[in-house]
């Protein structure tokens, strides 16, 4: 089955409609707590403080991620292979800024998208670079590609500062209702059952929420890779390789089949439904994309971590 330009139109309308669905969700947990705590009032001014932490976070969190990463940024005499296929992936989705490519001295299989279609950059890491294949890298980069090419990361940094947010406030209410209970217990105040009940379930509550988006926003970008290089069997490809590799932590606690309510738990979408979806794709050659079918990309050299003046001028 091709991905057909129709298909990929519904996924993003789908895509869209859950992810509004989730922020409202968000939205309404995060008003309960704030409505206990001072009435619509509360529930205004916790909307406000979500859209100044959103503000706040755009311009600190990404820098902060890459500086605790050790991160340098990787030029293009470092590696002029990842370039050029840089260069090919951005210019199917229609980004018109220059790729960024940073590096991570981390024997960790990871990369990250930091920042958004605008003023954004990739971020891999040494372990990354060193397992995979030019090929598997392409669907690797095109995945995060794709999330720059969506704000995939302002919506999370929405999500997280309404989670925070409901998390602090909660606290908050619960604090209250310690103080009130010498008034509880003599009788002058009846026992808040509900708005116990509230806060013991909001945090929870909200925290599924913005795993349930991480999740979804995962699969759409998956989708997104494919269309942008025609190639799901090499994304495919690397997911099998990151999970023989990231899931070895969870075979030593709960042997080769986790339990089912761990799914609930992830940042990611489980890897063999990713697979089983990317292979119902049929593949369509890209010829013109910097790819080999094997060997792995060099290096010319590994940057060391940028200053601390990079990372507060950058924008």
């Amino acid at each position: 089955m091709a991905l057909r330009q129709d298909r990929l139109w519904r996924n993003r309308l789908t895509n869209g409609l859950q992810t509004l669905l989730i922020m409202a969700s968000l939205a309404l947990v995060l008003s309960l707590p704030g409505y206990l705590l001072a009435g619509p009032f509360g529930v205004l001014l916790c909307l406000a403080m979500v859209l100044l932490a959103v503000y706040v976070s755009s311009w600190v969190p990404a820098r902060l991620i890459l500086a605790n990463a050790s991160a340098g940024l990787l030029r293009r005499h470092h590696a002029p292979e990842l370039y050029r296929l840089l260069d090919a992936l951005y210019q199917r989705a229609d980004l018109e800024i220059a790729p960024l490519l940073y590096y991570a001295p981390s024997p960790e299989l990871n990369a990250f998208a930091v920042g958004d279609r605008r003023d954004g950059g990739i971020a891999i890491t040494d372990g990354l670079l060193r397992t995979l294949s030019l090929r598997e890298l392409a669907g690797v980069l095109a995945h995060e590609v794709s999330h720059l090419r969506h704000g995939d990361t302002k919506v999370m940094s929405i999500a997280a500062a309404m989670t925070r947010l409901t998390v602090w406030i909660t606290t908050v209410v619960q604090i209250s209702i310690l103080l009130m209970l010498p008034m509880i217990l003599a009788g002058d105040l009846p026992f808040p059952w509900l708005a116990l009940l509230l806060v013991a379930f909001a945090p929870t509550l909200s925290t599924l929420l913005q795993l349930a988006l991480s999740r979804n926003r995962e699969y759409t970008a998956d989708l997104e890779a494919i269309a942008i290089t025609g190639d799901p069997r090499g994304l495919a490809s690397a997911l099998q390789v990151l999970e023989r590799h990231n899931s070895r932590w969870l075979v030593t606690l709960f042997g080769r089949h986790p339990p089912a309510w761990l799914d609930w738990l992830r940042t990611h979408p489980p890897t063999a439904e990713r697979i089983r979806r990317l292979m119902a794709i049929s593949p369509e050659p890209r010829r013109d994309l910097p790819w080999e079918t094997g060997g792995r990309p060099t290096l010319h050299a590994r940057p060391g971590p940028m200053s601390g003046r990079y990372w507060i001028l950058r924008r």
